[in-house]
């Protein structure tokens, strides 16, 4: 793909952007000048990539210029070969950011998630994984300076989670989080097993984006809000105050509590985050079914597995099964290191989209 009318494209868009953020009126609407903001900043980024992706080309073709012409071993060739293998490497790099840029943006990358994880097959082993993931997906948000809070979870007798709920807030979390969305598998000896045979048992790991208030419209008569005391592991004064709240939304049936604060003001105010955004995401949902439904008439089905991820201790293996990528690197995963499984799967959903695009 010829890059260059893009980067040409970018740098046209990204003067006209500059010009509205100037303009007195910009912020007249606060929802247009946000836009335009975000739109500014994502310019920027592609620009000064852009930049970097003709300069980087303009050297590969001096060097392999320079690499014809040198003598072969010559220390002059060595050095033209070493900067052609940098170069290439940048070059691709700059290709998947500028491939992406191409694509209309979501609107909900930029926004903070929530992330639940749910034990599901496996019983007390399912549970304890539950606590190794909610342990990864904190030192990943470690590294990418996010901040990370447990809103609600469901301890199990053996220290781990039946169930969890977890607002990240940050930049660009939704654009790298919900691709963990899925069933994730982990073969291993549990601890509990006296025999050290390898059990295999899942759990589901689901990621929403935050929801702003004009995204879903909730009415104060359609919920139920109840409080109660706190339960669970808690320090003086959690299970000895109401400050658990419960909340039920009439018209869809969903119910969401929060108790991890020990304010009740604090607590509605996450369980309402928690409620739009799976009305949101019950909504994106229903727009996306019907759009595959009208999509598979046409080109069939591109359903992927239910099975979105494996992690066997025994191999020291992860497996994501969306793209067929395989690491041997699992305890590194587990500490958080995240982004060679993240990054792949981010190209790949660009190619998709790409040629979705030209069809």
């Amino acid at each position: 793909m010829n890059l260059h009318p893009f980067i040409q494209r970018f740098r046209q868009r990204f003067g006209e952007v500059e010009s509205l953020l100037s303009s007195p009126d910009a912020f007249a609407q606060p929802q247009r000048g946000q836009e335009l903001t975000r739109e500014h900043s994502r310019l920027r980024e592609l620009v000064a990539a852009g930049e970097r992706y003709l300069k980087a080309e303009s050297e590969l073709a001096e060097n392999q210029e320079l690499l014809k012409a040198e003598p072969a071993g010559s220390e002059m060739a060595v050095m033209a070969s070493e900067e052609i293998q940098r170069l290439n490497g940048e070059l691709s790099r700059l290709t998947d950011q500028l491939r992406a840029g191409i694509l209309p943006p979501n609107p909900t990358d930029s926004r903070n998630s929530i992330l639940e994880l749910r034990a599901a097959a496996g019983g007390a082993e399912s549970a304890l994984f539950a606590a190794d993931l909610l342990r990864m997906y904190q030192r990943y948000a470690e590294t990418q300076g996010w901040k990370f809070e447990v809103m609600d979870a469901s301890p199990s007798d053996l220290g781990g989670y039946k169930e969890a709920i977890v607002s990240v807030t940050g930049p660009d979390v939704f654009k790298r989080l919900k691709y963990e969305s899925g069933v994730h598998r982990v073969q291993r000896v549990p601890a509990t097993e006296a025999q050290g045979r390898i059990h295999t048992s899942t759990i589901t790991v689901a990621v929403m984006p935050e929801a702003e208030e004009v995204d879903v419209v909730i009415k104060p008569e359609d919920l139920e809000i109840n409080v109660c005391r706190a339960g669970g592991h808690g320090g003086q004064g959690v299970n000895t105050t109401d400050s658990a709240v419960r909340i039920f939304h009439k018209p869809s049936g969903l119910e969401v509590r929060c108790q991890d604060g020990r304010s009740q003001q604090k607590n509605k105010a996450q369980a309402m985050t928690v409620l739009r955004s799976r009305l949101l995401e019950r909504k994106v949902a229903e727009e996306n079914a019907k759009y595959a439904a009208a999509r598979k008439e046409q080109v069939g089905t591109g359903e992927r597995s239910e099975k979105s991820r494996t992690y066997n201790f025994p191999q020291n293996r992860v497996t994501d099964h969306r793209i067929n990528l395989t690491l041997y690197n699992l305890a590194a995963v587990l500490e958080g290191d995240l982004d060679p499984l993240v990054q792949p799967l981010m190209t790949d959903d660009v190619e998709r989209r790409l040629a979705e695009l030209n069809q």
